[in-house]
């Protein structure tokens, strides 16, 4: 059976259907599911094999940039959550996704309820929405098999992506191979931290960390905005032989469908 991928949904997500979209060409069976859904018991997340948390505003960013979303997931719905990432299924979080999984403690340690990371606000002072270049690193994340040391294409649209933590919890990071995506200088190959190519200050060029068992994964860049070759604004000139993006979702319904 294919996997079924629960897309979740608030008021001010925006990148749902483009989500959807890509976890279907992927090979999965996506439903956009409304978190009031989720808290009234007329959905259940043990029902699906992949959560993914899409971009956006989610409650206007009110507050801080994904609090409100990441209060309801650790309040209401913690029990669900907790037994989801215990039973292996991948969990997926992209840009303001990635806020929500850092304000629940998911990342960097798995550990509800406990913030050890950030995203806070460019560096630029400004929202920053462009294509950039990533470094794939060879981690443990289980949406990147098979891309290790490569480059990526992909488009950020944020105001708060600049990622942070302390320096305990950075060496955790980079040394526990949960480094997942940097940005990167396509004339080196190599991660930079210089403006604009690192387009919000984060620190060692992160823009994407996974837990320490590689199947919750969070990334400021947008993956599902280039699933099909006309996404890009080269597209005519790229000569890709694959959207860039369809290989993280393939990853992940593979894997949801061989557990």
């Amino acid at each position: 059976m294919k996997p079924r991928i629960c897309v979740i949904r608030t008021d001010g997500t925006n990148c749902d259907r483009e989500t959807f979209y890509a976890f279907e060409k992927a090979g999965g069976v996506s439903e956009m599911v409304h978190v009031n859904q989720l808290r009234r018991g007329d959905k259940k997340l043990a029902h699906y094999q992949i959560l993914a948390i899409p971009g956006g505003f989610s409650h206007g960013d009110d507050i801080h940039s994904g609090k409100i979303l990441s209060v309801e997931l650790t309040s209401f719905l913690k029990e669900q959550l907790s037994q989801f990432v215990a039973a292996g299924k991948p969990v997926l979080g992209i840009c303001n996704g990635f806020q929500v999984l850092a304000r629940t403690g998911l990342l960097p340690r798995g550990e509800l309820g406990r913030i050890s990371t950030t995203l806070m606000h460019n560096h630029s002072g400004r929202f920053e929405c462009r294509w950039v270049h990533l470094r794939v690193e060879n981690s443990r994340c289980i949406f990147t098999r098979g891309l290790a040391d490569t480059l990526v294409n992909y488009q950020v649209a944020h105001g708060e992506g600049r990622f942070y933590a302390g320096e305990e919890t950075l060496a955790e990071i980079e040394t526990g191979g949960q480094a997942v995506f940097r940005y990167a200088d396509p004339a080196t190959g190599g991660s930079t931290a210089a403006y604009p190519l690192n387009p919000n200050g984060s620190l060692n060029a992160i823009a994407g960390i996974c837990d320490p068992t590689g199947l919750v994964l969070g990334l400021m860049p947008h993956p599902e905005r280039f699933v099909e070759n006309f996404h890009h604004p080269n597209w005519r000139r790229g000569g890709f032989k694959e959207p860039h993006g369809v290989p993280l979702f393939r990853n992940a319904v593979e894997y949801a469908a061989k557990s």
